[in-house]
C-alpha cells in the first residue's frame, strides 16, 4: 500500500502549554470519521487533570460531501481494510515519537479513532500503555505485536451502545473474541445508547483512567 499521510502538528489541541507538560502522562484523543481535533477535546474537562490531553486531526479527507477528516477510507459497511487501519496507526506512532518523547502515552478513540487506537497498540505495544475504545472495534488480520499483547495483556476499556447500528455486528463479535485474549479488558454495553458517548460511559472512562494513574503513581491520582 502507498505511504499514509502524516499527522499535521499545527492542528493539534493540547490541554496545557509545553511549559506545563514535563513528564506527565499523555492521553491522545483520536476522533471518529468525518470529525476533527475539536470534537473529542470537549471531553477534556471530564478527564483526570493529571493527564496532558492532546487531540489530533486525522490525515485524510473523506469523500465529498462528508465534512471533517478520516483515519482510513470506508467504502460500504464492509469496506474497512485492516492494512489501511495499520497505516493510520503507524502515522499515530510517528506523531507520538515526534511530539511526546518519553512520557507515557494512552489512547482514547471514538469509532474509527477507537479502531486506530487498538491498532496502534498492536503495531507497537511498547509505545502505548493502554487504550480506551468507544464505539470502536479491533481490525482483522494479525500483527507481530499481537503475541506480545497476549502475553502482557495491557489495560483496555471498550464501551459501546446496545443500539449502535454503525459498526457491523461481525466486527463487534470479532472484537468481543479478540480483546479478552489480548488485553486486560474492562468495559460495558450501554442500554439504549446509539453511536455516541453517554454520561454513564464518561463516568466509567474516568474511573478507568483514574485506575491507570493510581497504578502508575499511587500518590498522584489526579
Amino acid at each position: 500500500m502507498s505511504a499514509h499521510p502524516s499527522l499535521d502538528p499545527s492542528v493539534v489541541r493540547w490541554s496545557v502549554p509545553p511549559s506545563e507538560r514535563g513528564d506527565r502522562p499523555v492521553l491522545l484523543l483520536l476522533h471518529g470519521y468525518g470529525s476533527d481535533e475539536h470534537d473529542l477535546f470537549g471531553l477534556a474537562p471530564y478527564l483526570p487533570e493529571r493527564f496532558v490531553v492532546a487531540s489530533v486531526r486525522a490525515p485524510l479527507a473523506p469523500p465529498w460531501p462528508m465534512p471533517g477528516a478520516s483515519w482510513y477510507p470506508i467504502e460500504g459497511l464492509d469496506g474497512r481494510d485492516p492494512d489501511a487501519v495499520t497505516l493510520a496507526a503507524r502515522a499515530v506512532l510517528a506523531w507520538v515519537r515526534d511530539a511526546v518523547g518519553e512520557a507515557p502515552v494512552g489512547l482514547l478513540g471514538f469509532s474509527q479513532g477507537g479502531a486506530v487506537a487498538l491498532q496502534t497498540l498492536r503495531a507497537d505495544p511498547d509505545a502505548v500503555s493502554f487504550a480506551v475504545v468507544l464505539a470502536g472495534y479491533a481490525a482483522g488480520g494479525e500483527l507481530p505485536g499481537d503475541a506480545v499483547l497476549a502475553a502482557r495483556r495491557p489495560p483496555v476499556f471498550w464501551g459501546r451502545g446496545a443500539a449502535d447500528d454503525v459498526i457491523p455486528a461481525a466486527l463487534v463479535d470479532a472484537t468481543a473474541q479478540w480483546l479478552p485474549v489480548h488485553s486486560e479488558l474492562s468495559g460495558r454495553v450501554y442500554p439504549g445508547l446509539t453511536h455516541s458517548i453517554s454520561h454513564d460511559e464518561l463516568d466509567d472512562v474516568r474511573a478507568f483512567l483514574d485506575a491507570r494513574l493510581a497504578l502508575a503513581s499511587p500518590s498522584s491520582t489526579g
